[in-house]
């Protein structure tokens, strides 16, 4: 419920905090006093959208905030769901939801203290409050929304839900074998390609790390003279004498070292692992040798080993160019090309197999489709009867209503047991049309088609009415519901709100004492003038003050006894009528 609205600087209101009840809320008060400034309000609250001339004169922005109590009621669940996708619920159901608008500059809305668009606030405001009024008619002036109302009527989500489920795989399997039927046209160049560029591949028989080995044996290959000659030094300079004055090996200087070392050893042997470590370098030092020169015996300058080593560099740079920056990515390449080409010769058995499995989705979906608008054309023949009883309630008897169900033929649809296939949307093959005619002799037309407000409004009860316990939408607000109505027929109004107010909350502005004399909650709003400004005050209508109020909307400015006396009488019968009613319930 709506629990709390605070306006503050739009148009005559300068500030107003309303605490609303459950049920039947009523406000009333003369013309222009700044009633549906109230629900506009509340429209502002909910699309985030105003006209700047709405701001009070002289002040730089207007302020608007609603305070709804969720709890537990099933009527939220959606909503709750749509909140925690986007990171807003709250731990104790509440929601909060403020508007703050600015003459220059874009305004701001808030849900629960958290910056959200203006089309987040509109697909929230959808599923919390529906205005019925002199401008707007939110959900029943959508057929859109006309589907959701009949199926919450007819109790067949469930069978909606299957529908869509198999109507999805449908849709699935369905555009893979569009892809599969499109890639097809050009399957036979496309594995030519993909053959071409395997063999260029693996003819290459790429190993990885192979580059890097070539380019260390090319190096090699490249400074043989140069390697002979270090290899040669080291070598001489370890083991052969080539008889100059100062030529001694360094392995023949250690072994005079180790002579010495012996007799030290002999004369002190603390030093045995000094002498130990001098005889393993000398037999070190003698191993290094033999293999430096063996290593300088096998360096030989082979031009044709160098021309296949550059040649097999360039090849692999070839292909680094076209498929990967590595061998380890053209080896991944490769495999991918593999794969694809795998699948593709595998496409005629895929697109054959596709084909069967769609046959058999369509009599599914085709069997489910059937039945769910079965289901509801038998509930679409039930709302319409008791949309009519409704009207007759309201004395309406020359308004027509009806439900309309249509199908639409498509080739290629799922088809239903009468031969025929027909298009279908995620809800099922059915469109639904709330349609009305408001004079007699006129044929039915869609509901957006109605042109009198009065009528309009009137008519939105009776469906409303109809639709209360299949109707999610948990407040209802009816903005001069009673524009051409008299007495008689405004006590019938009434209780038609009042009982609406028994699952919804609901929100009425009227001029009618009949009616306001069903509020669970009465409200009045006048003008007053504070120095120079005018201000829309709103008070809560409690005892003398309601009475008064009730007895000016039942006998204008003549106020009297007798005039007090049948407002009096009429809240009476009134209380009596609801406790009635609540005893029956």
């Amino acid at each position: 419920m709506l629990f709390e609205l605070k306006v503050r600087n739009l148009g005559i209101i300068e500030d107003i905090t309303w605490q609303l009840s459950d049920g039947l809320n009523v406000i009333t008060g003369e013309t222009g006093a700044g009633k549906s400034l109230l629900i506009d309000a509340l429209e502002l609250l909910l699309s985030g959208k105003v006209d700047e001339e709405a701001i009070r004169h002289g002040a730089n922005e207007a302020h608007v905030e609603g305070v709804f109590k969720l709890g537990q009621n099933q009527y939220f669940g959606f909503l709750k769901d749509l909140l925690a996708q986007k990171d807003l619920n709250e731990d104790d159901d509440t929601l909060v939801i403020s508007c703050q608008l600015r003459h220059k500059g874009p305004g701001t809305v808030r849900i629960n203290g958290r910056v959200v668009t203006k089309s987040l606030l509109h697909q929230v405001g959808r599923l919390l409050v529906d205005v019925n009024g002199q401008n707007e008619h939110f959900s029943l002036l959508d057929n859109k929304t006309h589907l959701d109302f009949l199926d919450s009527y007819a109790h067949t989500f469930k069978l909606r839900n299957e529908f869509s489920a198999t109507a999805a795989e449908l849709q699935k399997k369905k555009q893979e074998l569009l892809n599969l039927e499109k890639n097809e046209q050009d399957r036979t160049k496309r594995e030519e390609y993909l053959k071409f560029q395997l063999a260029e591949i693996s003819q290459a028989k790429l190993r990885d790390g192979e580059e890097e080995d070539l380019e260390n044996r090319l190096k090699v290959l490249s400074s043989v003279e140069t390697l002979k000659n270090y290899s040669y030094e080291i070598y001489r300079a370890l083991q052969e004498v080539d008889g100059g004055l100062n030529s001694t090996p360094v392995v023949d200087k250690l072994s005079n070292v180790c002579r010495t070392l012996k007799k030290l050893v002999e004369l002190d042997p603390t030093l045995k692992e000094q002498l130990k470590f001098v005889e393993d370098t000398i037999s070190g030092l003698t191993e290094t040798a033999r293999d430096i020169q063996a290593y300088n015996d096998g360096l030989n300058f082979d031009p044709d080993a160098l021309e296949a080593i550059d040649n097999r560099l360039e090849s692999i740079r070839h292909l680094k160019r076209k498929y990967g920056k590595s061998i380890a990515e053209v080896l991944a390449y490769q495999h991918q090309t593999q794969e694809e080409l795998n699948g593709l010769s595998h496409n005629n058995e895929r697109m054959t197999q596709l084909a069967q499995e769609i046959a058999v989705l369509r009599q599914t979906a085709g069997q489910k489709a059937y039945r769910l608008s079965q289901e509801r054309s038998k509930a679409a023949a039930l709302l319409t009867k008791d949309v009519k009883k409704e009207l007759v309630d309201l004395n309406m008897l020359q308004v027509e209503f009806d439900t309309a169900i249509n199908q639409h033929q498509e080739q290629g649809g799922i088809p239903f047991p009468n031969g025929n296939s027909y298009a279908y949307q995620e809800n099922g093959a059915d469109t639904i049309e709330f349609m009305a005619a408001t004079n007699t002799g006129e044929p039915v037309k869609p509901l957006i088609k109605i042109a009198s407000t009065g009528e309009l409004s009137r008519f939105t009860l009776a469906l409303k009415s109809a639709l209360s316990e299949a109707d999610n939408i948990p407040v209802l607000i009816f903005d001069e519901i009673d524009i051409g109505v008299g007495g008689r027929s405004g006590e019938i109004l009434g209780k038609k709100l009042w009982r609406l107010g028994q699952r919804h909350q609901v929100i009425c502005v009227t001029h009618l004492s009949q009616i306001a004399a069903f509020a669970d909650a009465h409200f009045g709003v006048h003008k007053e003038i504070n120095g120079e400004r005018t201000l829309s005050i709103l008070q809560c209508l409690e005892g003398e003050a309601r009475l008064k109020e009730l007895t000016l909307m039942l006998a204008g400015p003549e106020y009297s006894k007798v005039s007090e006396n049948s407002a009096k009488e009429m809240i009476q019968k009134t209380e009596t009528w609801k406790k009635s009613q609540q005893k029956k319930k």
